[in-house]
């Protein structure tokens, strides 16, 4: 058999196969989507759950004329090897490469850039808005998952969209098995009944008819109705779309190719905003994923069999030390409740959960409900730990200026994934977080330098009377030891691990490890440099800073996050508010710019935070000749 994926170089080339080619096609494309994310990790389980409906779309539409707006994005590969990027695609995820998510910038198909969730209908609303002003005829398309539908942004979408009642074709692909079977077959004939035009025209003609009868026919059309809405207010599902104003289609077997090409083909008459609602299964066509869609969700690169990866050699993650750490606190101090928002397992609260289930508050895709739900938790008496990814705790940044900080309630956020993140890129990077964090009033932020220190600074910010962040990155620890139990820090107090008198490396967070190698290298040059753990990004530590300026007379700060407001910003506003302008000061940091993906290690390369890059930097400082001027500085990376 000639395979037909080869033969695809845009949405073009599959309008003339048949059923059977499409469905081998379908087949095709999962094996490639599998033996790339095998190669490169990626998003697995979602991608194979949506590989019939991709192909439907692009058959029946015309991309990209018809706009498709994917939620999330996590959905996209196979939208991806359809749309003229098949010869690309083993560069997924690579730096340099095609992006894991939908990017315009690297094709006409990808119309809007998506990798948070519930913004889909949002985006598609305003596509047709503009199209119908425009006086346009094309067809939007908006793809989201249940999961995402979650999200209050996607309810307030769906509200305007089916007050304004403009043409709109909504695709809820669920991938939840709890729908009940039963009512399948049922609503599935009564969705290709109403999705038939003719039907359509039957209805209103029908009515018409009821209304020309003398006396009893406005009746008629009354009873017609109430029987009619009674009857799938009991049987069949939906009736939430039909009251916020949408014709509703479903739920429909989301992996049969034929029908959903023959609906498609259907509503495209059809006037109104349309939601289709789809049953699909996660990780579909690869045994493991179907069998545990949640581990397979995204993933590094793995072998394709059900061999068990080796991590006893592994460093703990933060994640996990996180998770354990915050169960053995909470067992001493009941007051301890833990929210997230759909993120159990990745923040590590699968602990908790286990230990105290009813304890635990999982809010969905709601990150902005999550943190009020916090703050009138702790208003309540209770310790809330919110536990958000950065990239995603930045959409709820009102929530915590105005529920949180200005009542100064103890709301402790645990913000996993701080920094570079790797391969799903600038979405999903977690670099604006000391900025938006350190500006608000009554936070204190920390950033823990290992494994262990995390476990103090979680202790440290519950036993804190106020609103405390502590930001630690994604993956495994530094191996370093952890004995005893937790203890509390001096609130504002850095560490100094090194002596030195020729220069001084402030560090944050990840980067402590990246300063002490780095010092370690300049002391075989016959350079002394002190180094110092800040810990705190708020307060700075005033005493040790400022003594260390005059020792040295010359700092450079390290960070991991934007330069713009960041750490290496609070260091040069002390000096200023101290007026102190005689020192020389480089800070290191990452530019205000999305920076691309690619694999952690060469993204801090190419940011200029390796040990090597800050030695030529302390070199530099050194080589100057007079007194330098504070100054921002990073690496001439191409963004």
């Amino acid at each position: 058999m000639n395979k037909l994926l080869p033969l695809i170089n845009s949405p073009e080339d599959i309008k003339k196969f048949n059923l059977i080619q499409l469905q081998q096609l379908v087949q095709e494309i999962r094996q490639e989507i599998i033996d790339t994310v095998a190669q490169n990790g990626g998003h697995l389980a979602s991608n194979l759950g949506v590989v019939e409906l991709t192909l439907a779309l692009h058959y029946v539409f015309n991309t990209p004329a018809d706009k498709i707006v994917w939620d999330v994005g996590h959905q996209c590969y196979a939208h991806k090897l359809l749309t003229g990027r098949r010869t690309k695609f083993h560069t997924l995820r690579k730096f340099g490469g095609l992006n894991g998510f939908p990017s315009p910038g690297e094709s006409l198909y990808d119309i809007f850039a998506t990798g948070h969730s519930s913004t889909s209908i949002s985006a598609a609303l305003g596509l047709a808005l503009a199209r119908d002003l425009n006086q346009e005829t094309f067809h939007v398309i908006a793809v989201i998952g249940d999961g995402a539908l979650t999200g209050g942004m996607a309810f307030e979408a769906l509200n305007h969209a089916g007050h304004i009642q403009t043409r709109l074709i909504i695709v809820l692909n669920d991938n939840e098995m709890s729908i009940a079977p039963n009512v399948g077959a049922l609503s599935g004939y009564l969705s290709r009944l109403r999705a038939d035009p003719k039907y359509l025209r039957r209805k209103e003609e029908i009515e018409q008819i009821l209304r020309k009868l003398p006396a009893i026919g406005p009746k008629m059309v009354k009873v017609g109705d109430w029987l009619k809405e009674s009857i799938k207010h009991l049987m069949v599902p939906g009736t939430f779309f039909e009251e916020l104003g949408f014709t509703y289609f479903g739920p429909i077997d989301g992996h049969n190719l034929e029908e959903l090409i023959s609906l498609f083909q259907k509503i495209q008459t059809i006037k109104k905003p349309i939601l289709i609602h789809l049953m699909t299964r996660k990780g579909k066509g690869y045994l493991p994923a179907e069998a545990n869609a949640d581990k397979f969700h995204g993933v590094g690169p793995l072998e394709l069999t059900d061999k068990k990866p080796d991590r006893k050699n592994n460093p703990v993650s933060y994640t996990e030390v996180f998770g354990r750490t915050l169960v053995d606190l909470a067992q001493e101090k009941k007051e301890i409740v833990a929210v997230t928002a759909a993120m159990v397992s990745g923040t590590g609260l699968n602990y908790f959960a286990q230990a105290f289930p009813g304890r635990l508050f999982d809010v969905g895709i709601a990150e902005q409900h999550a943190v009020t739900l916090s703050a009138g938790l702790a208003t309540g008496g209770l310790k809330p730990v919110v536990a958000i990814y950065s990239t995603f705790l930045q959409r709820a940044y009102d929530q915590i200026l105005l529920d949180v900080c200005l009542q100064n309630l103890p709301v402790t956020f645990a913000v996993d994934r701080g920094g570079l993140v790797g391969e799903d890129g600038a979405t999903h990077h977690g670099i604006f977080d000391y900025t938006y964090l350190r500006s608000m009033p009554n936070m204190i932020v920390m950033a823990p330098a290992d494994e262990d220190e995390l476990r103090h600074m979680l202790k440290t910010a519950l036993e804190y009377p106020g609103p405390a962040a502590l930001r630690y990155p994604r993956g495994p620890g530094q191996g370093k030891p952890m004995l005893g139990k937790p203890v509390n820090l001096t609130i504002g107090k850095a560490k100094v691990l090194r002596e030195g008198g020729d220069l001084t490396l402030l560090a944050a967070g990840s980067m402590v490890l990246v300063a002490t190698e780095a010092a370690n290298n300049l002391a075989k040059l016959g350079v002394e440099a002190a180094v110092i753990n800040t810990r705190f990004i708020k307060p700075l530590d005033e005493e040790i800073i400022l003594a260390y300026a005059l020792k040295t007379k010359k700092i450079i700060t390290i960070e991991e996050n934007i330069l713009a407001g960041g750490f290496g910003a609070a260091v040069l506003e002390l000096l200023m508010a101290k007026n102190i302008f005689n020192i020389s000061v480089k800070c290191l940091g990452l530019p205000v710019q999305f920076i691309p993906h690619g694999n952690r290690e060469t993204l801090l390369s190419f940011c200029g935070l390796t040990a090597d890059q800050v030695v030529v930097t302390a070199r530099s400082l050194l080589n100057h000749g007079g007194q330098l001027k504070a100054t921002q500085s990073y690496s001439q990376g191409r963004f």
